[in-house]
Parts: C-alpha cells; structure tokens; sequence
C-alpha cells in the first residue's frame, strides 16, 4: 500500500521562519547635560558584544521621582514586548523613580519573559542564576525602603505633633477615611511614594486618592533632599 506524501505546509520549521526576538532600548533623561549619544553607542556595544541584532530605540524626558514607570513611555514598551524579547537601558535607575517601582517592573517583565539588561554594572536579568540573585538583592532593597517610607513617616507625625499640629479625622461634613491618615500621607508625598503605593497602603484607589487630595487642596511636592 502506497503511503500518501505529506502537504507542504504540514511543517512549519520548514515553510516558515521563526520571527528573531525583538530589541528594545528605553532612553529616559532628566536634565539637559544627560548624554544621549553616549548611552545609544554604550547600548549598540552591547547589543554588538552578544549579538542581538537591530536596536529599536525609545527616547524620553521625565523626571524620575515625579512620574512612576507606568505613566512613561516604557510601559507600552512593557506592553508590546513578548516572550524572549529584550530591553537594554543604561542603567537599571532608569527604569522607576524608585527601588519599590523598579522591582514591580522587573518582576513583570520576568512573568512575561522578557530579558532586561544594563549596560552600568553589565547586569542582566534573563532567567539564569545570577540574575535570581540580583532580583533576590532588588527584593531586600525594596524591603528597606518600605522600612525607611515608615520610619519617615513616624518622624513627619512627630514633627507634626511639636509644631503643634491637629491629628485625627476633622469634625464636620464630607468625612473620609483618609482623614485620620492625612499627616502621614503628606509625608509619604513629601517623601516621594508614588500614589498607588499610598492608595494600597490606605485600602482605597488611585481615583479615590486623587480625588481626596484634590478636594481638600493638598499639593504637597517630593522633597528631593530626602529622596535617596
């Protein structure tokens, strides 16, 4: 019996080529003396040394403690990078404001698969055993700013109750139950946490947040004497 010869087209390996992952390299500056082109030939030796091909280059200007990463540019990059993907930065700072928002960031691109690396400190967080460890470093890292965010916190209650200050929930209409917490959530603001992480923090949303500040007209700005 004469067995029937395949389709063509029954073997993807052959008819089709695998797509090569994508390279991404986010670019984000603060101030004016910060050396784009300097950063874009550190990247293209990166990118050269292990061989990842073509660079597609994202550029922004942000501030790092005034914009969280998911109000920047690098977020859609996040967004539409897929698995084996890579995303090159100069240096890890470049992705968050903070080491809290850095690590939420990482943490996704590693649920993802995406490969992120740094040309400072030739880091690079791509599934082997020294990038656990760097992410295990970012974990203990975040830990202590979440330590340092309350013992700052305590010490804005306590420089607020020598000055004199009313703590507690205001008498009257339109309470909230962020109004007991107001003290402590200007100090997180002044100290640079971003919103999200005081929403949470206070079992409420970011419109909710929002919202409150603005209703009770407070504005208080990051204080980047005690932002580390």
């Amino acid at each position: 019996m004469v067995k029937p010869k395949p389709k063509k087209g029954n073997h993807p390996g052959k008819d089709q080529k695998v797509k090569p992952p994508k390279t991404v390299a986010y670019l984000r500056v603060s101030t004016v003396d910060q050396d784009l082109e300097k950063n874009k030939a550190d990247i293209l030796k990166l990118a050269n040394d292990r061989s990842f091909g073509k660079v597609e280059f994202v550029e922004e200007k942000a501030s790092g403690y005034k914009t969280g990463w998911k109000d920047r540019k690098v977020k859609k990059i996040i967004d539409d990078l897929k698995k084996g993907d890579r995303l090159i930065v100069p240096e890890m700072s470049r992705l968050g404001r903070s080491m809290l928002d850095i690590l939420q960031l990482l943490s996704i691109c590693k649920e993802k698969g995406i490969d992120v690396h740094a040309v400072k400190g030739n880091w690079s967080l791509n599934g082997t055993i020294e990038s656990k460890i760097i992410m295990t470093i970012y974990a203990m890292a975040a830990e202590i700013e979440r330590d340092l965010i309350s013992q700052r916190t305590k010490e804005g209650l306590r420089a607020a109750r020598a000055k004199g200050k009313l703590l507690g929930r205001p008498k009257g209409p339109g309470k909230s139950k962020l109004d007991k917490f107001r003290p402590e959530i200007e100090a997180l603001l002044k100290n640079g946490s971003p919103k999200k992480f005081i929403a949470n923090r206070y079992g409420t949303t970011p419109a909710n947040l929002h919202n409150w500040l603005k209703k009770n007209k407070i504005d208080v700005k990051p204080d980047t004497n005690l932002i580390t």
